[in-house]
């Protein structure tokens, strides 16, 4: 489990409190099959370390069947400071493009922030990052190595600016819908 799956969990609740079962259908619904890697027992691991480190309240709900009592979970404000930091934290060069779909749609899901304003964020920090490698492939003479490498780093950041393109336009047509 990596500190991204808090981070989404967090996200997730951010809309409104909820049980295990919800924010993995929540998951599904926003990743399609993607969402199945992580399964119902990891959800509770990270909402146990999320309780522990003091980012969510849980409280028991009983239940009119013979089930056993499901427990909800809630933010408490210092899980939305830092819902609110990770919207804001440009995770390039290595994105992981699940996550940032997540970011997206907890974004807006639970009002936290427009998702286009997101996605612009890191338009801007991948063309500061493009130029930079363009200036350092440029400097480089054509044989060497570390021409290969740069070549290669620009490349990656124009297929992710591509997909940020196709991030914008989505967003903006669910505006245009909505």
């Amino acid at each position: 489990m990596c500190s991204s799956d808090l981070e989404v969990v967090l996200a997730m609740l951010a809309k409104e409190p909820s049980h295990g079962y919800q924010l993995r259908s929540r998951l599904r619904q926003a990743l399609g099959p993607l969402g199945d890697t992580m399964n119902a027992g990891q959800v509770y691991v990270v909402l146990t370390r999320l309780e522990k480190a003091g980012l969510v309240t849980s409280e028991g709900l009983a239940t009119v069947t013979d089930a056993p009592d499901r427990k909800t979970y809630a933010l408490t404000p210092h899980g939305q400071d830092r819902v609110a930091d990770w919207l804001t934290e440009v995770s390039w060069p290595k994105p992981d493009l699940a996550e940032f779909h997540l970011k997206l749609v907890a974004a807006a899901a639970a009002g936290l922030a427009d998702p286009l304003t997101i996605v612009d964020t890191q338009r801007r920090e991948l063309l500061r990052r493009l130029r930079d490698a363009q200036r350092a492939a440029m400097a480089e003479p054509d044989d060497s190595d570390a021409a290969l490498l740069l070549e290669g780093v620009v490349l990656r950041l124009q297929a992710d600016l591509r997909w940020l393109e196709a991030c914008e336009q989505s967003w903006t047509s669910r505006r245009r819908t909505s």
